[in-house]
């Protein structure tokens, strides 16, 4: 059974930096496909960063590009969001995806492409 647990969020200030961390269970990590969404009031869920199974292939939204890094460390089945100059716009509950892919250097950036999410974790950012 797969499990994705984040943790990192939290309250910050404008122009200031967080790190989330995403453990996974459940499943050999190194095979899957990774990412991190987020969701601010009253909004739909969004794509944030993908990477794909060996690290090689990674994708940021346009609102992140240059801002936030995503990465994965496979000796901890962990996967990161490096989030750096942080706005008020970025405040959300971030949640970190789980698509079994095989050896496939994509990166997936639609939420029906992941079947396993984690509870999510909470970043906000003040003005």
């Amino acid at each position: 059974q797969v499990q994705l647990v984040e943790s990192g969020g939290g309250l910050v200030q404008a122009g200031d930096s967080l790190r989330l961390s995403c453990a996974a269970s459940g499943h050999r990590f190194s095979s899957c496909a990774m990412g991190w969404f987020r969701q601010a009031p009253g909004k739909e869920r969004s794509f944030v960063a993908a990477i794909s199974w060996s690290g090689a292939s990674t994708l940021h939204a346009d609102s992140v590009k240059g801002r936030f890094t995503i990465s994965r460390d496979d000796a901890k089945n962990t996967v990161y969001l490096q989030m750096d100059s942080l706005k008020p716009e970025d405040t959300a509950v971030y949640y970190c995806t789980l698509r079994i892919s095989g050896y496939s250097d994509i990166c997936y950036s639609k939420t029906y492409e992941y079947p396993y999410w984690g509870q999510g974790t909470q970043v906000t950012v003040s003005s």
